[in-house]
């Protein structure tokens, strides 16, 4: 047995209980859950049942890091007592309470779970895997293979709107290593810092003339600015104002994390898709394969990628939940809130 912040109903709250520990598959690994980062996408779960909970009682969460109690049979990739983070989500495994995050120990499958840097803590660790597979499937999304390497040559800028949250820091990361020149949005106190992570120009999203700036330095720098991420809500029309007058006749693109409402915004010869892995279970486990143990793996091994943005840690463990993510929802700035359990 082990304890578990459940989800009772429809609305939460968060229920502090214990539930029978469970057993990983062939191909599953059960870790000792020690830090979890919590996510929008979690109160919404909590308060609002989407994305839709298929049944009560739940087990949520996503982001964390902790230690393997267990490998499947078919596991190489790590062993009992690897420190490692993962990606642990319900969402694609039916809503089974096995597998979500906020709980002592949870199954993960083995796609999504890789060893943690000794340099690393917990709490960085837990920050960096819904962040890292969201950021990397923007640029799949979008027909931009993640082995990418564009050179200064090739000109290639992107546009990433809202560029200080956990999406939109890692997408400055994994759009620096693809090669882009890079363009975002933050507030003007994450500016040095989002520089420092590897975006080429910073704009202040508030500015009246935001879209007029970044169009201005996309030419004086002479790149070719028909691919953008949108990492936050209402950034889709200033991203299309900016690729209007930046794409020329050539074709565009846009990766859109939020959902992606029917009526939004278009542009002609501009392809707007909403960043999700495929729903095709093999072809989706083969991107997660890819994006954790083929590219996450090897470039934080080499210090190319970092934990981002800041980390704000919050107690209580399981039973402080509920508040951490009543803070979240109130809204933080250019940090990801982390809780040890």
């Amino acid at each position: 047995m082990h304890s578990a912040a459940i989800l009772l109903k429809e609305g939460g709250p968060l229920v502090v209980d214990e539930r029978v520990t469970p057993e990983p598959g062939p191909a599953e690994v059960l870790i000792e859950v020690k830090t979890v980062a919590l996510n929008p996408m979690d109160y919404l779960q909590r308060d609002t049942n989407f994305p839709p909970v298929p049944a009560y009682p739940a087990v949520i969460g996503c982001d964390a890091a902790g230690i393997v109690a267990k490998v499947g049979s078919d596991v190489s990739t790590v062993t009992p007592g690897t420190r490692v983070l993962a990606f642990v989500s319900s969402f694609y495994q039916n809503g089974s309470p096995d597998y979500g995050a906020f709980q002592k120990y949870a199954v993960v499958p083995f796609e999504t779970v890789i060893p943690l840097p000794d340099a690393l803590s917990f709490e960085e660790g837990a920050v960096l895997p819904i962040a890292a597979v969201t950021a990397l499937t923007a640029w799949t999304t979008i027909g931009i293979p993640i082995d990418t390497r564009y050179t200064p040559e090739d000109k290639q800028g992107v546009l990433i709107w809202g560029g200080a949250g956990s999406i939109g820091s890692f997408s400055i990361q994994t759009a620096r290593i693809l090669g882009f020149t890079v363009y975002t949005t933050a507030s003007p106190k994450h500016h040095a810092y989002l520089k420092g992570l590897g975006a080429d120009a910073v704009f202040d999203y508030k500015d009246s003339d935001v879209v007029a700036q970044i169009i201005t330095a996309a030419k004086k720098d002479g790149v070719k600015l028909h691919t953008a991420h949108c990492a936050v809500p209402d950034s889709l029309q200033p991203t299309l104002d900016v690729l209007r007058e930046t794409k020329g006749d050539a074709p565009a693109r846009v990766a859109h994390s939020p959902v992606l409402l029917p009526d939004h915004p278009t542009l002609d010869n501009t392809e707007i898709k909403f960043n999700f892995p495929s729903i095709d279970k093999a072809e989706r486990d083969k991107h997660m394969y890819q994006c954790f143990h083929e590219w996450l793996q090897d470039n934080l091994k080499s210090g190319s990628v970092v934990p981002s943005p800041h980390i704000q840690i919050e107690g209580g463990g399981l039973d402080g939940l509920n508040a951490a993510l009543d803070k979240l929802k109130a809204g933080v700035s250019g940090v990801k809130i982390v809780v040890p359990i």
